[in-house]
């Protein structure tokens, strides 16, 4: 299998080529980083793209789309629940669909929390695109635009992208890979969510509202990330620039 990557060096934000074998076919994984060099890389592996798939509808993950589809007359596939935010959708997807694009098996899994659209792509049962919900050692916010709860992202790492299995690699929408064995192990908001670790007792402000810091740890961006649960026992995960630790 062929699989390249590029990063926007402003938003750390990963474009994925995906392709089953020179002169095969090929999908791509958000559109966030330079198409210039994307489809540059599929004329030199002459890949026949037929498939865009957005994580989620947000400006870095999917500012090329158009761009590639032009280029390769690919449809953009996305979440129908984060369909409405885009313009050029062919393919709505409801999560739960098997498919087989060339000799690839894609597997599309609903993630909600991130966006109410979040999705989770394998490929070939070995290679996990995971959007903005799971990074290396990190984890998605849900305080961002279209986010939902957090019992949605706990649900979707925990009982989602964690149930693969161990050695299966981890391609994350912003910075470096991972495999599911790595982050259960090292990822310090996952093991608190397992159970592994002990919830903090310090407190803290977030956007100047009193919370209880439940884990304080690095992000992809090289800054913090921040669970917190605020004084009606909701929890949020945050940016850590935005979240004072008292």
């Amino acid at each position: 299998m062929i699989l390249k990557k590029w990063m926007d060096p402003s938003w750390l934000s990963n474009s994925y080529l995906v392709g089953d074998r020179d002169g095969g076919t090929g999908l791509v994984v958000d559109t966030g980083a330079d198409p210039v060099a994307l489809l540059q890389a599929a004329k030199d592996h002459r890949l026949q793209v037929t498939h865009i798939f957005n994580t989620h509808f947000h400006a870095d993950h999917t500012q090329y789309n158009r761009d590639i589809a032009s280029a390769t007359g690919a449809k953009v596939c996305i979440h129908r629940a984060d369909a409405p935010h885009l313009d050029n959708v062919g393919l709505e997807l409801e999560g739960g669909e098997k498919m087989t694009i060339g000799e690839m098996t894609v597997e599309v899994v609903h993630i909600p929390g991130h966006t109410a659209g979040q999705i989770l792509l394998i490929v070939n049962g070995e290679d996990a695109f995971t959007g903005d919900t799971l990074f290396r050692r990190s984890i998605g916010g849900n305080r961002g635009p279209g986010g939902t709860t957090f019992a949605d992202l706990r649900r979707s790492i925990v009982e989602g992208i964690l149930t693969l299995p161990p050695a299966t690699r981890l391609h994350p929408g912003h910075t470096d890979p991972t495999t599911v064995a790595e982050e259960l192990a090292e990822n310090p908001f996952v093991r608190v969510m397992k159970g592994l670790d002990p919830e903090g007792e310090g407190e803290c402000t977030f956007d100047g509202q009193q919370a209880r810091l439940i884990v304080w740890g690095d992000d992809y961006d090289g800054g913090h990330k921040a669970w917190v649960r605020f004084p009606d026992g909701t929890d949020a995960v945050v940016p850590g620039s935005r979240t004072k630790v008292t």
